[in-house]
């Protein structure tokens, strides 16, 4: 008993590093590509260029996983990734630079499918909300920290820098998981007599799985809007950076008290698609909500709403994913789900970008495209429940 909590609580540090080190990427990387002399154009490719590869990252590790387990992807993914960050000190130019974002973003690709893999195959089907609550607590710290922590350290050394921090903790974490995770049994999947694509498309033609995707790549879809616009709607107000860093900042701290308190049980009694289509109901109210407001208290008051249907949501699509896949084909659905994680950032800040929509706009549209997507949930719900 002891043993398996020391493994997962590890798994959960490696969570929130991995997502540490993306989170403290994002005040950083725009302004080291240009001081690379990146053109606009080539510093929007560097920034992106991470989340292309990490979803190519995503899904390779969730096959490999399939096959060969969580333990070693894991230690693969942790020294890679450890590596490919000590890389930045080497990108003297642009395009040296978009050659270390797409090999970072594919080896941290391979850690987060693999992890989550992991602690759904040792959850307690009871406590399985419950589970995806803690490791969401663990994505909400890294989200509140992690652009802090970038922004500050930059100010005052350097990217680089940063990243090889970031990467000797990766190496530790590494080292440290060959001794903690290596006892871990995985039970090799069976051959199938079916065609190798035939497992792909069970996936996809899953509706509890195709709803944890559409709740995962909406999710993320609207955080690429909120790190567009945001900040300059409040820029635009008159407030400073430190002001939008806050606004950014509430909404975790709201997200892991529910996380964390005695609230996150409804996990495990309520079922996955109504928290879905509540949580992803409440952002969509709190986009509309942004949409209309100026004054920073309101501001606050949207951003909290929005992080109380953030930690409806996180728990509800990992669960939903959970209940909706098998043990010997979970890694390779985790890839997938962590691979539209990826798209969504890119999708919500690209189609913005693309729509040239005012504050405004983007924020009215955010908020009914996230409402469509709760209505649909409950529909798919609703016909379960019929037939």
């Amino acid at each position: 008993m002891k043993r398996g909590f020391t493994m997962r609580a590890f798994v959960y540090l490696i969570v929130f590093f991995s997502f540490f080190d993306l989170f403290s990427q994002l005040p950083v990387m725009s302004p080291f590509a240009a001081s690379l002399g990146a053109t606009p154009f080539l510093t929007g490719l560097a920034v992106g260029m991470y989340s292309f590869s990490n979803t190519i990252g995503n899904i390779f590790s969730g096959i490999i996983t399939d096959k060969k387990g969580p333990f070693i992807i894991l230690v693969v993914g942790l020294f890679t990734s450890a590596l490919s960050l000590f890389l930045y000190s080497f990108a003297l130019e642009p395009l040296t630079l978009l050659g270390v974002r797409f090999v970072h973003g594919f080896m941290e690709g391979l850690i987060v499918p693999a992890a989550f893999t992991f602690l759904a195959n040792r959850a307690e089907q009871t406590k399985r909300g419950r589970s995806v609550a803690i490791s969401g607590a663990f994505v909400g710290m890294a989200a509140i920290l992690g652009p802090a922590y970038g922004g500050i350290v930059a100010a005052k050394t350097s990217t680089p820098f940063i990243m090889a921090v970031n990467g000797g903790i990766m190496l530790v974490l590494a080292i440290f998981s060959v001794f903690v995770l290596r006892s871990f049994n995985f039970v090799k999947k069976r051959k199938s007599t079916q065609p190798k694509e035939g497992e792909t498309r069970r996936i996809f033609r899953n509706p509890g799985i195709i709803r944890a995707f559409a709740g995962a790549f909406f999710l993320m879809f609207s955080q690429g809007v909120l790190a567009l616009v945001l900040p300059l709607k409040v820029e635009a107000l008159g407030y400073d950076t430190k002001t939008s860093g806050m606004l950014l900042s509430a909404f975790g701290v709201v997200a892991i008290l529910i996380f964390l308190l005695p609230i996150n049980r409804i996990f495990d009694r309520a079922r996955p698609m109504v928290t879905l289509a509540f949580g992803i109901s409440l952002m969509g109210l709190s986009m509309l909500f942004l949409s209309q407001i100026e004054q920073l208290s309101y501001l606050y008051i949207a951003m909290a709403i929005y992080g109380v249907g953030f930690a409806f949501l996180f728990p509800s699509i990992n669960s939903l994913l959970i209940d909706s896949s098998k043990s010997d084909f979970r890694g390779k659905a985790y890839g997938y789900f962590y691979a539209f994680f990826s798209i969504g950032v890119v999708a919500g800040s690209g189609t913005i970008g693309f729509l040239e929509l005012s504050f405004k706009g983007a924020f009215m549209l955010t908020g009914i495209i996230l409402l469509v997507v709760a209505l649909y949930t409950l529909v798919g719900l609703r016909l379960k429940n019929v037939s």
